[in-house]
């Protein structure tokens, strides 16, 4: 399983523009809608905030892995969104976010979902990686970057 798999280059934003977490999140949202990986946005927002509620997804270190299960979506679907200037998260060390990884799931996927946030957020535990994700300047280079760094994680193991 690689995270390329559920993440295009179209599903990436290397400007985002929100400074808030539903912003931000409503800018990923709408890309994955417009480009049809989604059915409706609207209430896969909803879903994404509520699931916020129970607990930030601002993991720290500037990263933010949103996730929801949702029944918008066929299989998992992923965007990713790069801040320059950072995003209120609430995060859990209180510091703002730069790398978001919103991650879709079907609502009756189990064992792929959690898979897919173990995966990124195994890629997101290397500062050097991160630092390279956050320096992006578009989104074909974002998605080499990730590609390159699951190669690298897959020899190893």
């Amino acid at each position: 399983m690689k995270i390329v798999d559920y993440l295009k280059e179209d599903s990436i934003i290397t400007n985002l523009k929100s400074t808030d977490k539903e912003g931000a999140l409503k800018e990923l949202i709408k890309l994955l809608e417009k480009n049809n990986y989604v059915k409706d946005g609207t209430k896969i927002l909803e879903t994404v905030m509520d699931r916020e509620k129970l607990g930030s997804t601002g993991i720290g270190q500037g990263i933010a892995i949103p996730h929801a299960k949702t029944d918008q979506v066929n299989d998992i679907t992923c965007a990713l969104g790069i801040s320059k200037n950072g995003v209120d998260f609430d995060s859990l060390d209180g510091e703002p976010v730069y790398i978001i990884f919103l991650v879709l799931a079907p609502t009756k996927s189990i064992g792929q979902h959690l898979k897919t946030l173990a995966k990124i957020a195994r890629l997101l535990k290397d500062k050097v990686f991160r630092n390279s994700l956050k320096n992006c300047k578009t989104p074909s280079e974002a998605l080499k970057i990730i590609k390159e760094d699951e190669e690298k994680l897959n020899n190893l193991t």
